[in-house]
């Protein structure tokens, strides 16, 4: 895969070439776009090659010419379940939705139970918009096969390979549980939590985290056998409660993460081994608490975007999905 920024001259030209595209850009620079193979979703920050940006003009690309075939869909959040029913044997697919939709949070919440969601890769991410325009502009994704924009709808777009070439999507997470801190578990699945119980004791969650001047920089972690899965903060009122960028799950055990440093320095060396030919995204809580900007992370490039989807919506987490020779582990160009 190619990775790149471009001008919205130099992206229409790939899609009119016929290239198989992911592409992330302002809502303003997509509309630009022409017809063709492609999917996109409203972002502002990317973890460019020169180091973190904003970027209204220009677009960043992601260029599949491995693809042997490929389709994209726009789905209902009604029907949502219809994005794990792949048209090919062999491939993977890249879901775009936007943030604080109806489909955000059924995916969040019930993606895990689609039939035969993880029969194939599946990454993507949650369309965002500029932090200062939160509330005023709206995240949209969009279908390049008819030049739809989305503000409620996901977009999909399904990949074929040819049979000698495997995806495989790895995730870079910064976060472990800092096991000295509170166990701490919720009473229901959601986006927000009033109450919660730390080591087995019901609390005010608002109130605790504030009394407990917890760093809401650093995410609640489970630990699902062996991977850690981060929930974020968004925001903390002690009248309405607490809000998350992804939904805490009842009866799951979260801790409060450990600081991982220097965030440049720790995503640059967990980034060994990346050749920049894999299609990624960042969180842009990462960016922001990273202070990425103008700073490079290693050779992976891509998005920074309202959350991250491997399988299952992740937050503060870097996707990467590469494609592997079948028979090993070298990474192939395409």
């Amino acid at each position: 895969m190619k990775n790149s920024m471009m001008t919205i001259e130099a992206a229409s030209e790939k899609i009119r070439a016929g290239a198989v595209l992911v592409v992330a850009g302002s809502v303003e620079a997509l509309k630009q776009l022409p017809k063709g193979n492609w999917i996109g979703g409203s972002s502002y920050y990317f973890m460019a090659e020169d180091g973190g940006r904003v970027d209204r003009e220009n677009v960043f690309v992601t260029e599949i010419d491995a693809a042997k075939n490929s389709k994209t869909v726009a789905i209902s959040a009604d029907n949502l379940p219809d994005l794990a029913k792949r048209p090919f044997a062999n491939g993977f697919s890249v879901v775009l939705i936007p943030a604080f939709s109806e489909a955000h949070v059924d995916f969040a919440v019930h993606g895990s139970t689609y039939e035969n969601i993880f029969d194939q890769p599946l990454m993507g991410w949650i369309a965002g918009v500029h932090l200062d325009e939160i509330g005023q502009v709206p995240p949209t994704v969009f279908n390049g096969a008819d030049g739809a924009a989305h503000e409620a709808d996901v977009c999909v777009l399904h990949v074929e390979l040819a049979d000698d070439v495997a995806p495989d999507i790895d995730i870079v997470n910064l976060f472990e549980q800092d096991k000295s801190s509170d166990t701490i578990t919720f009473g229901g699945t959601g986006f927000k939590a009033c109450e919660a119980y730390v080591n087995g004791e019901k609390v005010d969650f608002a109130a605790y985290v504030e009394d407990n001047d917890i760093d809401t920089a650093l995410p609640l972690v489970a630990n699902y056998a062996g991977a850690m899965i981060n929930v974020s903060f968004q925001n903390v009122d002690r009248e309405n409660g607490v809000d998350f960028y992804a939904p805490v799950i009842e009866g799951v055990e979260y801790h409060i993460a450990k600081s991982p440093g220097d965030y440049a320095s720790e995503f640059a060396a967990r980034n060994v081994g990346f050749d920049g030919k894999e299609l990624s995204c960042n969180c842009i809580l990462n960016y922001v608490y990273g202070e990425l900007e103008g700073k490079t992370t290693g050779n992976v490039t891509g998005p920074a975007t309202f959350g991250e989807i491997a399988y299952i919506l992740l937050n503060q987490t870097q996707v990467n999905l590469k494609l592997l020779a079948a028979e090993g582990n070298t990474e192939i160009a395409a």
